[in-house]
């Protein structure tokens, strides 16, 4: 209203006066914001609400749930001294966990973080995050390979039999069972790993490395001959002081034996031929004269002679006047320069314990067995009876 001053001119009313319109329009304003803001505030507290009663959800169902789509197991390799966070992205990496940092919350929140084992691991998506963890602090499952290495097998036999149980390729293993670097690093005394594998049934942890395996089947024999050296402390004296024989000679004797027969009750007594010949000073020159050294020198080393070269897996005349083969025992005196096999325990413990004899011969009969002899006479003899007669027989039904 307009106010009208005396002399009848109108006057403003003051400022702070509103009119009953303008209260009841600001009055509906103010409950519209009100409203508003209420509603505003409704919705943002239901979606809190919501977002955390999602995330009691998730958190609570979260280690029962796939860690990822993966299916297909695939290998993963967890190096030693690896954080929580590098093991979360290598599985992100994988394709195993889908949200790595949820991965890492929840491992965090069990108090896994520093209990995760290093090593090979085959793992999928479809585990639950409490699976996979689990899996993570139990380690690696260990699946062991079974692998039979028989006695008398050369190291290039060995070599074959491991690269097909899958302890690395056939050309690492040849590679390494002829490193004289390798063979020293693990207290071989020769060239090569030759009559140091001892021959046995071993049960490696899959994906062992031809190093691991090979140097297991070092030890191996050297447990075998402490135990045979305790069992035959007698024999060992003998030998070391009659023959100034080592641990080398021994094994070198007995892949000689191991090759010459595979009767249990002969070791004893070919041991005894061989040992005899380099013992009695009747015995001149003292050459073994055994056929197996010949075969491997001209199989097995890396360089062979011209003789050995034309070797077709039977001993001929220029193999046995050979003299370039290190190997050949018809040509050089004493023991060959290392192990002609790798021997098992009985072709070692028949060195240590052989037979008490004066035999200087022995010939096959055909049979498995042979004939022995003290004389080169009756060795003669025994190769006119059971070779050179037998040879000359005519077959059945064949004209005499």
């Amino acid at each position: 209203m307009v106010g009208i001053e005396e002399g009848g001119r109108p006057h403003p009313r003051p400022a702070g006066n509103v009119s009953p319109v303008q209260k009841r329009t600001g009055r509906a304003s103010s409950r519209r914001r009100q409203r508003a803001a209420l509603v505003v505030a409704l919705v943002s507290g239901f979606g809190l609400l919501g977002a955390v009663a999602w995330g009691l959800h998730f958190v609570v169902t979260y280690p029962d749930r796939p860690v990822g789509t993966l299916r297909k197991p695939v290998q993963v390799e967890i190096t030693r001294g690896a954080s929580l966070s590098d093991v979360a992205d290598l599985l992100h990496a994988k394709g195993i966990v889908s949200r790595p940092a949820f991965f890492r919350l929840y491992v965090t929140q069990r108090g896994g973080s520093s209990k995760i084992r290093h090593g090979r691991y085959h793992l999928s998506g479809s585990m639950t995050a409490s699976q996979l963890l689990a899996a993570l602090m139990a380690g690696p499952v260990v699946r062991l390979v079974k692998v039979t290495i028989p006695e008398g097998k050369n190291i290039l036999d060995v070599a074959h039999i491991l690269a097909g149980a899958g302890f690395g390729s056939y050309e690492e293993l040849a590679r390494l069972v002829r490193d004289r670097h390798f063979a020293h690093r693990l207290g071989v005394p020769g060239d090569t790993l030759e009559g140091y594998l001892f021959p046995d049934t071993y049960k490696f942890r899959e994906h062992a490395s031809a190093k691991e395996v090979l140097a297991f089947m070092v030890r191996r024999h050297r447990k075998i001959m402490r135990q045979l050296e305790k069992q035959y402390p007698n024999g060992v004296i003998r030998l070391r002081h009659s023959l100034r024989f080592t641990d080398r000679e021994i094994v070198i004797m007995a892949s000689i034996v191991e090759k010459e027969t595979a009767n249990p009750a002969e070791r004893p007594v070919i041991a005894s031929v061989y040992l005899n010949r380099l013992l009695f000073a009747s015995f001149r020159p003292k050459r073994l004269e055994a056929d197996p050294t010949i075969v491997y020198g001209c199989t097995v080393p890396l360089h062979k002679s011209a003789a050995c070269q034309k070797f077709e897996g039977k001993i001929r005349y220029i193999h046995l006047r050979d003299p370039d083969n290190s190997y050949n025992t018809y040509q050089h005196e004493g023991l060959p320069p290392g192990p002609i096999c790798n021997p098992g325990r009985a072709a070692l413990a028949a060195v240590l314990h052989h037979a008490r004899t004066k035999y200087l011969f022995f010939v096959s009969k055909n049979n498995g067995s042979h004939y022995f002899s003290a004389t080169r006479q009756e060795h003669e003899r025994a190769v006119w009876l059971y070779q050179k007669q037998h040879r000359a027989r005519p077959r059945p039904g064949a004209p005499r």
